[in-house]
């Protein structure tokens, strides 16, 4: 909150911010290949190794640390390229925990608990923010004003007081990002010059090649997973 703060996030949601984070992410699944996907959401990221990884003989410390690490110095690394205008006044910090699950299915439900995650607080803070920039109550009016509310009711505090429908909300705030490794062709212009020729000319190549991308879809369901069976190594 403080470093948000500092930083001038904009309220609910700064696309700038998450797009960065989802930069480090995927810096972090191409330095450390056996990572088979990636969920994030505001101010945090999920990295699940594969199954049968012996990556630093499993040891958890090497898995958190170089986590931690890679993501905080892309993090600082990659600031300018999503804050032009805002200087980072100060170094960031990640904290990680490593955390082995017995299951498949164990690992879904993680999952899916975090992008419910994801919506449940994204639909609090669109209302709560909303009530504080467009309507000028306080923080602690806007919470009060919250308490005890259910979905059905914040949406309609939206719809009725704002004219905002959360379904038209970007998927991105309401779910979360999903990310995967795909197929995508890249174009790579190389310089050539022979012999007889003063000049180099250049051409073009396509190249395909595998990449962490970014997916803003629900991984709560079945369908996901069906459709991407090669995320999760079948159980002995």
């Amino acid at each position: 909150g403080r470093f948000a703060e500092k930083h001038h996030f904009t309220k609910p949601n700064d696309k700038r911010a998450l797009h960065l984070m989802t930069k480090c992410a995927q810096t972090v699944m191409e330095e450390l290949e056996d990572i088979v996907i990636a969920y994030g959401q505001s101010d945090e990221y999920s990295f699940v190794f594969r199954r049968k990884s012996n990556w630093f003989k499993r040891r958890a410390s090497k898995f958190m640390t170089l986590v931690a690490s890679q993501f905080a110095s892309s993090y600082v690394f990659y600031w300018r390229d999503y804050f032009e205008d805002q200087p980072l006044l100060y170094p960031p910090g990640f904290d990680g925990r490593v955390v082995v699950y017995p299951s498949n299915q164990t690992l879904k439900d993680y999952l899916s608990w975090r992008q419910a995650d994801c919506h449940i607080n994204n639909l609090y803070n669109t209302v709560f923010w909303a009530l504080v920039q467009q309507s000028g109550l306080t923080p602690a009016q806007a919470q009060e004003r919250l308490k005890g509310t259910l979905a059905a009711d914040k949406n309609e505090i939206l719809f009725t007081e704002f004219h905002i429908n959360y379904n038209n909300e970007p998927q991105m705030y309401k779910k979360g990002t999903v990310l995967i490794w795909q197929k995508v062709d890249e174009v790579v212009i190389k310089e050539m010059k022979l012999p007889t020729e003063e000049e180099a000319q250049e051409t073009t190549v396509t190249r395909t090649r595998n990449r962490p991308m970014p997916l803003y879809c629900d991984i709560m369901g079945d369908a996901f997973w069906k459709e991407h069976p090669e995320i999760l190594e079948e159980e002995s």
